[in-house]
């Protein structure tokens, strides 16, 4: 199916190719006339044709060219029209100025170039007719009814029907008749269409003083077209020698031709009551603006007070409401089932049978969408109007009810004819249904109130046991300093480390991860603290630690959900570190010496992940020499994983960049540096997992 813009295409290259044969036909009929005194070689009809093909190919170049009614601005419809006559106009003017200047020299005397030049003046007159009365044809439809749609229907009919008498009537004896339909049918139709001027209300004060601009410069190329259409063809008279002989060959006269003069009419009293209606209207251009503002504040004094007693109520105002004010012919409210009870679907002046075949008759879409749904959060208003195939309902406006962005029913408005809904009547029906949704929404605030204070103070006390599972004070002696820092990406974590007094030299050390967050992954995190707590008290070397951790944790965690961990025992004694890991981020070993940094690869598999005797073929101990100043970082991936703008990671690269920058820092304030370089990356302070880390330094 060809799109608008291809019909315009096409249009215009047909029109264009239709104007040259009508022109060639024309001249070659002159050329027998004033060469041989009689008519030869082109019947009179064939002219006629072609201008009737011209004028309905410009009619569709028009057509597609200003679109829909609802989908244009009216400043921007009447501006069409003012360019297309400014155009016809300058070009009409700078051919009058050509046949001025060449009009001393002979060329000017040749009968076939000035006719020429009359064929093209005919189309400019034509374009800029029609262009007209399509804008007005839209602007007449803004608001139409069954009736209207006839009569209009109607006054087009007898357009066509004058085209095709004067295709077919010698001229002889058309003029008559011809003039009868133009005086009974214009004066008639003309009228009473012109009475039809709702858009006006919808102008402010602006738009109408635009508005009365525009149309005046309409009337004013009315009035040159009109005079140069009557005074040509008196020109082309005298110039062959008398008004009997030019009726004879001018076969494209506009001033006798039913449908040009139609057009001219109908352009003039439709732009002259226009004009005086919005001149009469200026002093109440301001109620309607008014009348918006009211609605927006009733909208936003809907947001501060309770809804009513029971749901339905507002249900039914929204409807009654939304049938009101677009004078719809049915509508129906369905709201979706959320508590097992049944869809509730409330219906004005349509059956059960009539609603289920229009749902059939929608095609997939947003509309569809909307209707099952599963709609967009965010709809725009062109989307919500679509067009049936229906015997009853020509057009449907649907609009989605929205409590905290989740669709919680469907608004469907009906109509008979089709493109039965603009622009502004979505907007006034949006207004409603946003009035609704937040009187729902408050009704539903109150309900959910008590529950939501339960849940935080449920929250509170989580968060009070979390807290508890970890060391407020960490052990150490005289040949290390430790710290910690922690921070949960929601209410509650999952992160966990702590520390153990294994005898006056020997100290033992653990961070943990657990999979997920939230309350779930804080429940695992205190059974990893009991597993710790349990097994430290064994004096276990790192490996064996981990293989009865591994153990203890696959009999009480879920299938999906494992804990990464790192384990190390500090002999102060030894100055020497063991550790093992179970899958947990690589330890950073800072040298007190040479300020840098290096990461220990030792392999490990997560607690839980393997819940069977091979576990402990995955974990490999490891023992490093430390001495003063050398600094051990343990963390969690929330650190590693951090994520900026761009969604590039913060690393492990540059986290050993930043240990080796703050190398000579204290614990305390190597965290706190760190802990900045990680937020100022990530350009937020909003986790998307856990924070922490715990800094071990050795000062002997």
């Amino acid at each position: 199916m060809l799109s608008s813009k291809n019909i315009q295409r096409i249009a215009f290259l047909l029109a264009l190719l239709v104007w040259l044969l009508m022109v060639a036909a024309d001249l070659i009929g002159l050329f027998y006339t004033a060469r041989r005194s009689t008519v030869v070689g082109v019947p009179e009809w064939v002219p006629q044709l072609l201008m009737a093909a011209f004028m309905f190919l410009l009619y569709l170049y028009f057509r597609n060219s200003v679109g829909k009614a609802d989908s244009v601005n009216f400043i921007d419809l009447l501006w069409r029209v003012f360019v297309t006559g400014l155009l016809a106009t300058l070009a009409s003017l700078t051919l009058f100025g050509v046949q001025r200047a060449i009009s001393g020299y002979r060329i000017s005397q040749e009968i076939l170039l000035q006719y020429f030049f009359y064929h093209i003046n005919v189309a400019l007159v034509l374009m800029f007719l029609i262009s007209t009365f399509v804008v007005w044809k839209r602007l007449i439809l803004y608001q139409k009814t069954k009736s209207l749609l006839r009569f209009w229907h109607g006054y087009e009919y007898l357009l066509l029907f004058s085209m095709i008498l004067r295709v077919i009537i010698p001229s002889s004896t058309q003029e008559f008749l011809l003039l009868l339909v133009l005086i009974f049918g214009m004066v008639a139709y003309g009228l009473v269409l012109s009475v039809n001027l709702k858009w006006v209300a919808y102008l402010n004060f602006r738009q109408k003083w635009k508005s009365i601009l525009l149309i005046l410069l309409v009337l004013l190329y009315l009035f040159y077209f009109t005079n140069s259409m009557y005074q040509q063809t008196e020109d082309w008279r005298q110039l062959l020698g008398g008004p009997r002989l030019g009726q004879r060959w001018v076969f494209l006269n506009l001033s006798n031709n039913p449908i040009a003069l139609s057009l001219l009419g109908f352009t003039f009293i439709y732009s002259l009551f226009s004009l005086l209606v919005i001149v009469f209207n200026l002093p109440t251009s301001s109620v309607f603006e008014q009348k918006l503002e009211e609605v927006i504040n009733f909208q936003r004094l809907s947001q501060a007070i309770q809804a009513g007693e029971k749901e339905e109520h507002v249900y039914h105002i929204l409807l009654d409401s939304a049938i009101s004010a677009v004078v719809a012919d049915a509508a129906w409210l369905e709201i979706l089932d959320h508590q097992g009870d049944g869809d509730l679907i409330l219906q004005r002046d349509i059956s059960d049978e009539d609603l289920l075949r229009v749902k059939k008759s929608i095609s997939k879409g947003v509309v569809q969408s909307i209707l099952e749904g599963a709609g967009p959060k965010t709809v725009t208003s062109h989307k919500l109007v679509a067009t049936l195939k229906d015997p009853v309902y020509r057009s449907m406006s649907v609009y989605p009810l929205l409590v905290k962005n989740q669709q919680i029913g469907t608004l469907v408005l009906l109509k008979e004819v089709g493109e039965g809904f603009n622009r502004e009547m979505v907007d006034i029906i949006n207004t409603f249904v946003n009035q609704a949704s937040v009187s729902i929404e408050n009704f539903r605030l109150l309900s959910e109130a008590i529950e939501n204070e339960r849940y935080k103070e449920e929250l509170k006390i989580a968060q009070r046991v979390q807290r508890s599972l970890l060391p407020t004070a960490l052990e150490h002696n005289d040949c290390f300093t430790i710290h910690a820092f922690s921070q949960a990406a929601d209410e509650v974590g999952g992160d966990y480390y702590d520390t153990f007094r294994i005898s006056d030299t020997q100290y033992a050390v653990v961070i943990g991860d657990v999979s997920g967050k939230g309350t779930s992954a804080a429940f695992n995190m205190s059974q990893m603290k009991g597993v710790f707590h349990s097994l430290v008290q064994l004096k276990l070397d790192p490996k064996s630690f981990m293989i009865h951790a591994n153990a203890a944790l696959s009999r009480c965690l879920e299938r999906t959900s494992f804990i990464t961990a790192s384990y190390f025992i500090i002999d102060t004694q030894a100055r020497q570190v063991t550790f093992a890991r179970a899958g947990h981020c690589p330890t950073l070993f800072l040298d007190g010496d040479t300020h840098k940094a290096k990461f220990f690869q030792n392999k490990g598999l997560g607690l839980g992940i393997l819940r069977n005797s091979n576990f402990e073929k995955h974990v490999q101990v490891n023992t490093v020499q430390y001495k003063p100043n050398d600094v051990l970082l343990l963390y969690t991936d929330g650190i590693t994983e951090a994520q900026n703008p761009d969604n590039e990671e913060f690393g492990y690269d540059r986290l050993r960049r930043y240990m080796e920058q703050f190398a000579q820092d204290s614990p305390p304030k190597m965290q706190e540096n760190l802990i900045e370089a990680v937020y100022n990356f990530s350009g937020n302070r909003f986790l998307n997992d856990d924070y922490t880390m715990v800094i071990v330094k050795f000062t002997s």
